[in-house]
């Protein structure tokens, strides 16, 4: 045998690539493939998802754009709603604002996202399919995690369109009552210092109009930016007329039925803006100990104690005796009216029913009672109890029938209940003022840390929450989760993933009645009157003194009936109801309902609407809870009002976060516009959108250092366009609780839509102008291996991306449609076509090759289009329609699905393995900068492979960079001498001479250096090992992973066929990436065989 090298000494210490994996570009080496493995291996273990990579970027690509770079500035002469001229040359580079404009407009007016129906106005045979958009909140723009949900939510309906179905898309916009009220306040106050008490009801409700439709409009331009495809006729804000008319509607039929009731009950009062809170609109302020905190309408410099149990002694009357009680909230101790002792606490026994004395009201009368809410293991076994100002309390308080005395007033200060030396007083005033009056009087004990604690809070103003009694309108949730449990059971929804159900499952269980009424000026007004009898005072908190009417005459009649020989008259309630009421009754209220008999829900045509088919929601973090009530809301309501579900499936996705796994959050600096990632955004420019917020100066300077550490070696984000972004977006979806998102990568996704660009310019060389492709897309017969081949893969594509996408599996079918364009058709097909296209070409050979890259480029755009909506369409119209195809837009082809006619398992494995030749040469050539005249030899021991890869020569040759010649042999000793080896598999190998063509002596130096430099680590590494105390002090992960360094080890399951696995092993977090002994042992090998050559 000649000078062959065997399969053990033929490993180059230089790392290679791998054979097995589809980066071919000579700069992907096994080094850089092993960091990118290692980072997958990490991130599953922490059970991180990772999106499919970007393209690697050659050698010969530029540096990243920085955002300071300037692209020429486009100017688009497009007339508003016309269709580009496809007829102008194709620019030479992927410039997204030249890509995107025009085409949403084009759309629009042409009517592709309206709802297609037969001529008989009938749902189009494939079925519907209908997404009821979550209603953005007008307070302000929307961020990126908005987007990540519109991106996911237009995929689908784009993808259900292309299918055939009749799909409507239907948008929308939440008034979003506190949010909106709250940030126009501020707003206000901050540019005239006027209240809306100042402005009066009917003029401070304009003003808000006026900021909801300045900002309506600017989500609006974000949603067009971002190509979601709503039926813009359709679109509905929750205060529209129709929209008012479903509230008025659902209230009026749940207050006849008793389900919506008047009640005089605790509820969570924001003291900052004045209103009752759903616990829903509570975040829970977490602290440890004592914490000196600032409180919303004090002076900003003023502290106050949190944190802390305030101990002191009640004196029993007609005793010498004390009790001791704890509290946090000291102040709330002059709304007390009892102490509860555990009935069988034997040190308090004998006080049950006995009198404490009140030391700062000495005339409100008081009493121990016995009660299981005092635990004698807990504190003093002792507990106050302050009925009106405490939930828990509360409830003893309607078990013992005690008084319930409410101190606040609803600004805050304490009433004339907190007795004269307190009245008038702010509540944390108050608070100090109250320890020092224990002092003062002896009963003061001590106060000491309370541990860890949490504090409600208002999720909107940011203020304490007190619990207060008031009379609100209460919704009756028990009663009608019943009936929402039963349908879910029954299969009539699917909430997704199982996680997220299980939780939802929780949500409906446990329903509590809901406070649906709002202290507000903006919203819904309840359509609930009050019935004053003339001479009489009735109880405002008494419901049979209540009507509630879609009109004022219906009120009056409903009254007249109810007392009908009194006079009276009516007076509707000031408060409006919760953003969640009308939002609860957004997917049927924006199809007609109640206007369509069942809401439109039982009318199968779309423009009636059905149930919608998928809702999908965010589902992570602090998300995920209200995102959860709201679809508890939905569900309880639609099946109440309308006698089905509201949609069939909810797909909960999870939450990003910044690229540090930080919740995005305005006082941080990490909130995204996708706007600044579509056109790019300078860090100057980053930097002043932080200034002209709210941000007080120590957020400010952190959230400028935050962003500086993100974007300041890019002096901002880079413009990536709205493909890039929504690609990347769903790339990283998955069910998982969150993602980290880093924005800078979503350029790596522009760079794809380069390569589409790139390609499909030259592919559309390929296809001269006497092109046209046949009628069909079934292959004619006359199909080369590497043609079979690829309409395979299409067709596995095709296969992947819609169960992908039917399992809801973005991540997935993302990178199934990527690896196809990137690795199938971009390096291999469109480079092994060259020759096949060439002039002297049999014109039958260049017909079909011309037809097989027509249908792959067709389809393989359409595959693209519902994650890339832009650059797909302006692509697709440069290509020719077969003929008799009339199809407008791609918005409107027919999406691929797996052909029988492209099913060629057999090519496929024929083409693998003359594939794998060309990726082994490449391996062999990549690490020594081999490329030019290389001489291949591949050696296959079995005369079927040797006859199959002696047809492919040609596509062997014009796959491999360089290649001059190729000879396949079926015998090693025919094999020249002097070759570099690598197998790819027992009885094929492939061949590179390097001998005459490399420094073999500089070789040998370099891999006697190499080995130097591993010989040191090794021993450094075995050193530490062999420490004192290694076992016990190194963490066990450490060990392992040293431990797997250093010995040899069984092949990575992640590259499986990949002869290196000998190798390059270790992808762990040690941070070792090689297995040394064993690269000593090749290192070595590789000496002798070049050695060897030099003889």
């Amino acid at each position: 045998m000649a000078d062959e090298i065997s399969k053990s000494a033929c490993k180059h210490t230089t790392p290679s690539k791998l054979t097995g994996s589809k980066h071919t570009e000579a700069g992907w080496t096994v080094k850089r493939a092993a960091k990118e493995a290692q980072r997958a291996a990490l991130k599953a273990a922490k059970g991180t998802p990772k999106p499919p990579p970007p393209p690697p970027t050659s050698k010969k690509e530029k540096k990243p754009q920085t955002a300071t770079t300037s692209e020429p500035e486009f100017i688009n002469h497009v007339p508003e709603g016309h269709k580009k001229d496809m007829n102008q040359p194709m620019a030479s580079g992927y410039h997204p604002p030249a890509v995107e404009a025009a085409w949403y407009a084009w759309w629009i007016k042409a009517g592709f996202f309206k709802p297609r129906l037969t001529p008989q106005g009938e749902p189009l045979p494939a079925g519907t399919f209908v997404i009821p958009a979550p209603p953005p909140n007008v307070t302000g723009s929307l961020h990126i995690g908005h987007a990540l949900t519109i991106a996911i939510q237009d995929t689908l309906i784009r993808w259900n369109r292309m299918l055939g179905k009749t799909v409507l898309f239907n948008p929308g916009f939440d008034h979003a009552g506190i949010s909106t009220q709250s940030v126009v306040e501020k707003r206000l106050f901050k540019a005239s210092g006027q209240t809306r008490h100042d402005l009066g009801r009917e003029n401070f409700l304009g003003t808000v109009f006026s900021w909801k439709d300045e900002y309506q409009a600017r989500i609006t331009n974000q949603l067009n930016r971002l190509g979601a495809s709503y039926d813009w006729d359709r679109a509905r804000f929750t205060m529209d007329p129709q929209l008012s008319r479903a509230v008025n509607e659902a209230f009026v039929r749940l207050h006849d039925e008793g389900i919506i009731y008047r009640s005089n009950r605790l509820v969570n009062w924001c003291v900052r803006l004045n209103t009752a809170l759903s616990n829903e609109e509570v975040d829970q302020m977490e602290i440890k100990g004592r914490t000196m905190l600032t409180v919303p309408g004090y002076d900003v410099r003023e502290k106050f104690e949190f944190g802390v149990m305030v101990y002191f002694a009640w004196e029993i009357e007609g005793t010498d005796e004390r009790i001791t009680v704890g509290t946090t909230r000291p102040e709330t101790m002059l709304g007390d009216v009892a102490i509860a002792v555990h009935p069988d606490d034997a040190r308090y026994k004998h006080l049950i029913g006995r009198r404490p004395l009140h030391p700062l009201i000495p005339s409100r009368r008081m009493v121990i009672v016995a009660d299981l809410i005092a635990d004698p293991a807990k504190g003093t076994g002792a507990v106050k109890i302050t009925p009106a100002h405490s939930f828990e309390d509360y409830e003893v308080g309607l078990r013992h029938q005690l008084d319930m005395i409410n101190v606040l007033n609803d600004d805050g200060t304490m009433n004339a209940n907190a007795g004269p030396d307190f009245q008038g007083m702010k509540r944390f005033d108050a608070r100090k003022k109250v320890v020092e009056a224990l002092k003062t009087k002896g009963l003061w004990i001590e106060t000491k840390d309370n541990g860890l604690m949490q504090i409600p809070v208002c999720s909107k103003s940011g203020d304490f929450i007190e619990p207060l009694i008031k009379p609100q309108w209460w919704l009756n949730c028990k009663e009608l989760s019943q009936e929402t449990l039963k349908r879910a059971r029954a299969g009539e929804i699917k909430i997704a993933p199982k996680a997220t159900e299980k939780e939802w499952y929780s949500w409906l269980e446990g329903m509590r009645d809901w406070c649906i009424s709002r202290q507000l000026w903006w919203g819904h007004r309840c359509p609930a009157y009050f019935i004053n009898l003339e001479g009489h005072t009735q109880d405002e908190t008494d419901g049979q003194y209540w009507v509630a009417g879609r009109t004022m005459e219906e009120a009056q009649t409903k009254a007249q009936k109810r007392f009908p020989d009194q006079a009276f008259t009516l007076r509707q309630d000031e408060d409006v109801l919760d953003t969640w009421f009308s939002s609860g009754l957004w997917p049927f209220s924006i199809m007609g309902w109640p206007d369509k008999a069942g809401g439109g829900l039982d009318d199968v045509c779309i423009p009636d609407a059905g149930p919608g088919e998928v809702l999908p929601l965010i589902a992570a973090g602090d998300g995920l809870g209200h995102h959860l009530f709201w679809v508890a809301k939905m569900t309880i309501l639609g099946v109440k009002l309308t006698g089905q579900m509201p949609f069939k499936e909810v797909f909960c996705h999870a939450m990003i976060r910044d690229a540090h796994g930080r919740k995005m959050s305005k006082s941080k600096g990490n909130v995204i516009d996708p706007i600044d990632v579509i056109d790019g955004v300078s860090l100057e420019a980053l930097a002043a959108q932080l200034q002209a917020g709210n941000l007080d100066p120590k957020e400010l300077k952190t959230a400028l250092a935050g962003q500086k550490a993100d974007f300041g070696k890019t002096n901002g984000i880079p413009p990536c366009g709205a493909d890039a972004l929504r690609f990347a977006l769903c790339a990283y979806t998955s069910s998982g609780r969150s993602i980290n998102l880093d924005v800078l990568r979503v350029e790596g996704y522009r760079k794809f839509c380069n390569k589409l660009w790139n390609a499909t310019k030259f592919a559309l060389l390929k296809l001269d102008d006497g092109f046209t492709p046949r009628s069909s897309a079934a292959p004619g017969g006359k199909e080369s291996l590497v043609e079979k081949w690829i309409l395979h893969k299409l067709n596995e594509c095709s296969l992947n991306v819609n169960k992908a996408l039917e399992d809801r599996s973005f991540m997935a079918a993302t990178s199934a449609v990527h690896e196809f364009w990137l690795y199938d058709l971009c390096d291999v097909y469109i480079e092994a076509m060259k020759p096949m296209t060439a002039p002297e070409t049999p014109s039958e050979v260049k017909e079909s090759a011309q037809n097989t890259l027509y249908t792959c480029l067709d389809e393989g755009l359409r595959l693209l289009h519902p994650f890339m909506p832009f650059v797909t369409e302006e692509l697709w119209q440069r290509l020719p329609r077969r003929p008799e195809d009339p199809t407008p837009s791609i918005c409107v082809a027919a999406f691929p699905v797996p052909r029988p006619a492209f099913e060629a398992p057999q090519a496929l494995e024929s083409f693998e393995i003359v594939f794998a030749a060309v990726k082994a040469v490449r391996s062999i050539a990549a690490p020594y900068g081999l490329r030019t005249n290389l001489q291949v030899t591949v050696c296959a021991r079995e005369q079927d492979i040797a006859a199959l890869l002696e047809t492919q020569i040609p596509t062997i040759q014009t796959l491999i960079k360089g290649c001059t010649a190729v000879v396949i042999v079926t015998d090693a000793k025919d094999i020249p001498a002097g070759c570099l080896a690598e197998s790819i598999n027992s009885n094929v190998s492939a061949h590179l001479l390097v001998a005459g063509v490399l420094n073999l002596q500089n070789e040998i130096e370099k891999a006697h250096k190499r080995i130097v430099a591993v010989q040191l680590s090794l021993d450094k590494l075995e050193k530490q090992m062999q420490i004192a105390e290694y076992e016990t002090k190194i963490p066990a992960d450490v060990q392992d992973s040293n431990a797997k360094t250093v010995r040899l080890l069984p092949p990575s399951p992640l590259f499986p066929n990949h002869a290196y696995n000998e190798m390059y092993v270790c992808f762990f977090g040690g941070g070792q990436l090689l297995n040394y002994k064993k690269e000593i042992d090749t290192l070595q090998a590789q000496i002798a065989s070049f050695s060897a050559m030099q003889k």
